[in-house]
């Protein structure tokens, strides 16, 4: 199981890893370096894969910020000259295996799936990962062209074709490594390569986006899958603050956003005192935030614990944290950093359980005067208690396991290496 990224791209392997496990499969996730204990303290197994970066680093992570610029300067530059490496580490450990499963942002696995015969899984996380023309996104690098979604499907092709066209040159890489390996040159590592032809998971609810008729035929929907470290305790102050009064409105950032915040919690403290409410800053450091004795800042909190106590739910619109927040069906604000969390957060909006704010236009008086609308009218809270409980009545883990054994399956007469072979045979 291959993956890089954030914890948000690590959580849902996390989730997969476990769920298989428990089926009597043995798991190996090939990640960065960064996250071995994470995965070994599981009883998964770990294989390092490059580029060995740190996901928290400041500097890393403010190189991605601008919202147009930040995914071309996270494939060109950060990822993609990195490619032999990562496609030498993944080869040497997807040698043996009888399954790969990956997230899109390995750019090496379909190669390395070509270049073994393995059958493998895609892994992916957020609608705009699909490129629908049908349900079109809200692309960060071209924001404008989002005007025009209800424009009809052939132009939301067309801007997609441009979009495919004008990109081409970031790939040279990719066709570099594949010419190299005697692969085959052409490709599409987004648009197409990152979709297996066995298996593609959509790994978010059906409430957050619906099935496209040009999504890859061989996708299924079952939905979010959640790992949050549910064994890990709440911090103690934190569980006093929360039995002392009223639920408060909850301020996070996600794994990534929250180690180059900007003004965020300071804002966020600041309208949490405006309104008079309690607030809880998941992420937060106490020299962060405005002084208001109602507010508490706590450097962790299990979402899955924490935010079904939550009167809204301010956070970065994630997939991940974007699903928890979904399945404990409390009111959302979302405040988009960049990827996919625009799109996650419109789409909130237009269900009806929440509000988006542009990043640029978040301070403490537009903060409060959205919590307020959300806090003060009833159909934000009972659309999102809708939305809820069809999330939670979602057996996603049950359907993706099931969905990988029957590839597994499906495949298992076709693996070419002898089971009695000395290391064991496949995984």
């Amino acid at each position: 199981m291959a993956t890089i990224g954030s914890l948000g791209d690590l959580h849902p392997t996390l989730a997969l890893a476990l769920g298989l496990q428990a089926r009597g499969h043995r798991v190996t996730v090939v990640s960065t370096e960064y996250y071995r204990e994470r995965v070994t303290a599981l009883g998964i197994g770990f294989h390092p894969l490059r580029p060995n970066w740190n996901p928290t680093d400041q500097a890393l992570i403010a190189q991605c910020e601008d919202l147009k610029s930040g995914p071309e300067v996270l494939f060109r530059n950060l990822i993609l000259p990195h490619l032999p490496d990562t496609y030498a580490d993944l080869l040497a450990a997807a040698t043996g295996a009888d399954l790969m499963i990956a997230g899109e942002l390995v750019f090496a696995a379909p190669l390395v799936a070509e270049k073994l015969q393995l059958p493998w899984v895609s892994e992916i996380l957020s609608p705009t990962s699909f490129f629908s023309a049908h349900d079109p996104s809200f692309l960060v690098n071209i924001p404008a062209v989002y005007k025009l979604r209800n424009a009809g499907w052939a132009l939301n092709r067309a801007i997609l074709s441009f979009g495919k066209l004008v990109s081409r040159h970031w790939w040279q890489p990719v066709r570099r490594l594949r010419r190299e390996q005697g692969l085959r040159v052409a490709c599409d590592p987004v648009f197409k390569d990152k979709f297996s032809p066995y298996l593609v998971l959509a790994l978010f609810s059906s409430s957050l986006a619906q099935p496209q008729p040009d999504w890859p035929s061989e996708t299924q929907q079952p939905g979010f899958v959640f790992y949050d470290g549910q064994s890990a305790a709440e911090p103690a102050n934190l569980n006093a603050f929360l039995a002392s009064g009223d639920s408060p409105m909850v301020f996070t950032l996600g794994s990534t956003a929250v180690h180059h915040p900007g003004n965020f919690y300071e804002a966020s403290s600041r309208a949490a005192q405006m309104l008079g409410r309690r607030a809880v800053l998941v992420g937060a450091s106490a020299e962060s935030i405005a002084p208001w004795h109602h507010a508490l800042s706590t450097p962790y909190a299990p979402y899955s614990q924490i935010f079904p106590r939550a009167a809204v739910i301010v956070h970065q619109g994630g997939s991940g944290t974007t699903g928890q927040a979904m399945r404990a069906g409390r009111p959302q604000l979302i405040v988009p950093f960049g990827w996919d969390q625009p799109d996650n957060g419109l789409r909130v909006e237009r269900l009806g359980a929440g509000l988006c704010l542009a990043r640029s236009e978040y301070s403490a008086e537009t903060a409060a005067a959205a919590l307020r609308r959300l806090l003060e009218d009833p159909r934000f809270a009972n659309l999102a208690a809708e939305t809820g409980a069809r999330v939670r009545a979602e057996d996603a883990l049950e359907q993706s396991c099931q969905a990988i054994e029957q590839v597994l399956s499906a495949t298992s007469g076709a693996l070419r290496t002898d089971r009695s072979a000395p290391n064991g045979g496949r995984q």
